[in-house]
């Protein structure tokens, strides 16, 4: 592959990513803004955690997930909780029923993707799973 082919390549794959990442977003979070279902999945994924870790781990401003939080304790999908190791700091921890929402979005968006997968031909479906260890590769996942 030329330079530019790469380049253009690399465009396209960005572009494609960030289309289907939207799609899936909209997918199974009623309710919820996409920026509390991924902080609600780093919660259930990673346990609990300061809002400062939770915000850099999200990249986002400590005051706009500290909105997030909020709205998450409000709906009953996070608890929050005092740091033992600093009184004066307190933990946000997925609820269990914060802990079924990201089971369920989860679900949902797996259910849409493996769909819309089902609806291409057969080679494309053969390509992407061929790209599945260079993508997990890009991402740190590969193993």
């Amino acid at each position: 592959m030329t330079a530019d082919q790469v380049e253009d390549a690399t465009a396209r794959l960005y572009l494609a990513i960030g289309r289907l990442s939207r799609l899936l977003r909209r997918t199974g979070s009623p309710g919820l803004g996409p920026g509390a279902v991924s902080a609600l999945a780093t919660l259930a994924r990673c346990g609990p955690m300061r809002l400062g870790d939770l915000a850099a781990k999200e990249g986002v401003a400590p005051p706009t997930l500290s909105r997030i939080v909020a709205s998450l304790v409000e709906a009953g999908y996070v608890r929050r909780e005092p740091d033992p190791q600093d009184g004066r700091a307190w933990l946000a921890t997925p609820t269990p029923e914060g802990e079924t929402m990201v089971s369920g979005v989860r679900s949902a968006r797996v259910r849409e993707l493996q769909r819309r997968i089902e609806e291409l031909p057969p080679e494309h479906r053969a390509a992407l799973v061929a790209a599945l260890p260079a993508l997990e590769e890009l991402v740190g996942e590969a193993g």
